[in-house]
């Protein structure tokens, strides 16, 4: 084998554990990987937390280191192949393959990763128990985050959202600050050991800004009490503020994912595969998408027809009562009856995990008036459709009468 063989070789390689460990949402040993590693992880977590109760410590002990060495070497072994798949991660494609491997290590989620294993192989080299190292073998719980999208979104939303956050944490810090030095000057010569000190009035001041209200801590004089109440009232606002930054955060976050799967799901229907961008804008204001799992009934026969559905993705077979039809990528179905104004004449079930995108009755009159060219298209499958239906109906009665049985003409 020449060396360019075995360099191209090692790149297929390479990608294929790229996708395998950091994609590959449709490929079968992907998600093998991930569930399996999202197992792993709930294993090694539980079994830290109940290394921590003594009786399940001592019974138990042999399972859990077995379980924590396990988890380290999957773990470890995960890391260096990262490591090495580094160069096919997209944020990192435009850099050498070591400048892509050095900024992998600085990132956030290999850290992360670092530190869950770094524990079991300090203590070979440091007289400790492994218990010692608990908050950094707990760390791994973190590692979920790489495979739960709602995660990687809240994450994403914090980071885009720190320095309004930051600037709610000081405001924050000042309120606290400012109530912990009244209730001082109001509240330290009648109770000195509880706010003789602006800190020890901070631990108030916290509590009662939180809202937590222990009730260990509280003012005897009148203007204490005062500035307790403006404290309380004040706790409801600066809490108020850090929740509305991340709640609307998240909500435009949200919003933003669905418009870029919905444009390109648009984008890969054949039909609009030729529109420009404007035009693509304007019929998402009409689709709406939806992702249907394996089995799922889409369309029933019989019942009312209030839309029709394009496949972006996936698969559907359409049970018709002669045979049954397999539509794909591309193919729409259920314009028929929304033209016609008729019943279903056919159920439809997905037969995988399917993305359509869904134009109901009145926004199909309005989307093919503005737009003639994607009607005629419509129109003329739904006449070939109906066509070739009539026609196999027409040939079910020819067949129907030549196996009818001929009775015999009567003797004279």
């Amino acid at each position: 084998m020449s060396t360019e063989e075995r360099r191209r070789g090692l790149a297929w390689w390479r990608r294929r554990l790229h996708v395998i460990l950091d994609g590959g949402a449709h490929d079968r040993l992907a998600r093998f990987v991930h569930r399996a590693l999202i197992g792993l992880v709930a294993l090694s977590v539980g079994s830290v937390i109940l290394e921590s109760v003594p009786e399940y410590a001592e019974e138990y002990e042999r399972i859990f280191t077995f379980i924590e060495y396990v988890a380290v070497g999957a773990f470890t072994l995960e890391y260096f192949l990262r490591l090495w798949c580094a160069p096919e991660h997209t944020p990192y494609s435009d850099r050498t393959p070591f400048g892509a491997r050095v900024a992998f290590v600085k990132s956030g989620s290999a850290i992360i990763d670092l530190l869950t294993i770094l524990p079991v192989y300090l203590s070979f080299f440091i007289e400790a128990d492994l218990r010692v190292f608990l908050i950094l073998r707990l760390l791994r719980f973190f590692k979920l985050a790489r495979y739960s999208p709602g995660i990687r979104t809240i994450i994403a939303v914090l980071e885009a959202e720190r320095k309004a956050l930051l600037a709610s944490g000081i405001l924050l810090f000042g309120a606290v600050l400012f109530s912990a030095t009244a209730m001082h000057v109001a509240e330290h010569t009648t109770q000195p050991e509880k706010f003789g000190s602006i800190p020890a009035s901070m631990w108030w001041a916290i509590v009662t800004i939180t809202t937590v209200g222990y009730g260990d801590v509280t003012p005897v004089t009148l203007a204490g009490r005062v500035i307790a109440s403006f404290t309380m009232v004040l706790g409801y606002v600066m809490l108020g503020l850090p929740v509305g930054i991340v709640a609307t955060a998240f909500a435009e976050e949200i919003h933003r994912r669905e418009f870029v799967v919905t444009w390109s799901m648009v984008a890969s229907v054949p039909l609009f595969r030729e529109l420009d961008a404007q035009a693509i804008a304007e019929i998402m204001r009409y689709l709406r998408a939806q992702s249907v799992p394996a089995g799922t009934l889409i369309v029933r026969r019989g019942e009312v027809a209030h839309s029709m559905y394009f496949i972006a993705e996936g698969e559907v077979e359409v049970e018709l009562p002669t045979e049954a039809v397999r539509l794909g990528v591309g193919q729409f179905f259920g314009e028929i009856a929304v033209l016609h104004k008729t019943l279903r004449t056919a159920s439809v079930r997905a037969t995988e995990p399917t993305k359509l995108l869904i134009l109901d009755a009145y926004d199909l009159q309005t989307l093919t008036a503005r737009n003639p060219e994607i009607g005629l298209t419509v129109r003329r499958v739904a006449a070939s459709r109906t066509e070739l239906s009539a026609q196999e109906r027409h040939g079910d009665m020819i067949e129907a009468e030549l196996e009818q049985p001929v009775e015999p003409e009567p003797k004279e």
